[in-house]
């Protein structure tokens, strides 16, 4: 699977969101800095800390100019249970056939507890107002995440 990279315009996507409307990129366009982190999966430990960092740096992203969409394989009505457990204040977006998440690069083998598959990987894109690709964060840390996402928005954008 090959992964876009820095510098490239970032593929295009329009996925369902938690309330069942659709969201796509080229809405933002010209308007706003994108965050698209793909998490394997809503209502589990990992991908909670990460939403809930998110959730409470919400101004801050706001106030430079900034979306953050979390994407994932689940379904809008399990991204709804999500967003209404844990009070999330954001977009989550549905990709249930994987089409966007491997068009990104986000899908390949994981290991976990000693067994191998395939899985969605815990990557960052940051995408400017000019629709190009900014940074890409691999090595994602879910109770960082956040903090490092905002500080290389304010440091570069």
């Amino acid at each position: 699977m090959t992964r876009p990279k820095i510098g490239d315009m970032a593929p295009s996507f329009t996925l369902l969101d938690q309330d069942g409307n659709d969201v796509s990129l080229k809405d933002f366009k010209g308007k706003k800095n994108v965050v698209l982190y793909f998490y394997p999966k809503a209502l589990t430990p990992g991908c909670t800390v990460q939403a809930c960092g998110i959730r409470d740096y919400k101004k801050q992203f706001s106030t430079n100019n900034t979306v953050v969409f979390g994407v994932g394989p689940d379904s809008p009505a399990k991204l709804t249970q999500f967003v209404e457990k844990k009070d999330l204040n954001f977009t989550l977006l549905s990709d249930e056939t994987k089409n966007m998440i491997k068009k990104y690069g986000a899908w390949g083998q994981k290991k976990f507890m000693g067994k191998t598959f395939d899985g969605v990987l815990r990557i960052t894109f940051i995408i400017g107002k000019d629709g190009r690709i900014k940074h890409i964060m691999e090595k994602v840390k879910t109770k960082t995440h956040h903090d490092d996402v905002l500080s290389f928005i304010k440091e570069n954008l």
